[in-house]
């Protein structure tokens, strides 16, 4: 089996972000989908060891800012490749805190959405959190990045994500 075919899914690239008391973390995520238009829900798909899964799961909240494809790789290094357990992810980065109180970086953002969590399905390795849409903003008329155009700029993919292929 040739497991690359799975890279010809077509994704965006997100940060995903949430709160656990006054502690904000967030991460790079690929697997943001809508589900349902009435009302609108969107789901996300979380590593379980990931810090924002566990803060996901306490606050019962997250934001999703979609990433434009003008994003350095130095940002989203810093999103992906580096845990809110080592690093305060939100310092000296422009971000808002939404209605939800989730953060949500604006800093390369084309658009976000703000969710409150009322379903959440654990699946091996990950947890899909299904979320109420309660606000979302558009910040940009840039073009959104897709995961396609990530790998075409040498992006790497860490361990913990879904789409994650050992070579």
């Amino acid at each position: 089996m040739d497991k690359k075919a799975l890279h010809r899914i077509s994704y965006g690239l997100y940060i995903v972000s949430s709160k656990k008391g006054d502690i904000l973390n967030g991460q790079i995520a690929n697997s943001v989908f809508q589900v349902c238009s009435e009302p609108p829900i969107i789901a996300v798909c979380i590593n379980k060891e990931n810090l924002t899964n566990e803060f996901i799961e306490e606050s019962r909240v997250f934001s999703i800012s979609i990433l434009s494809k003008s994003t350095s790789l130095i940002f989203i290094g810093k999103f992906g490749f580096r845990s809110g357990r080592e690093i305060k992810k939100f310092e000296n980065l422009n971000y808002k805190i939404g209605k939800s109180g989730a953060p949500i970086p604006t800093d390369y953002s084309v658009a976000y959405i703000d969710c409150e969590v009322i379903e959440k399905i654990d699946i091996f390795t990950h947890t899909i959190f299904f979320g109420k849409v309660i606000d979302a903003e558009i910040i940009s008329d840039e073009e959104p990045m897709t995961y396609a155009y990530y790998h075409e700029i040498k992006g790497k993919v860490p361990k913990s994500a879904p789409t994650y292929i050992k070579v």
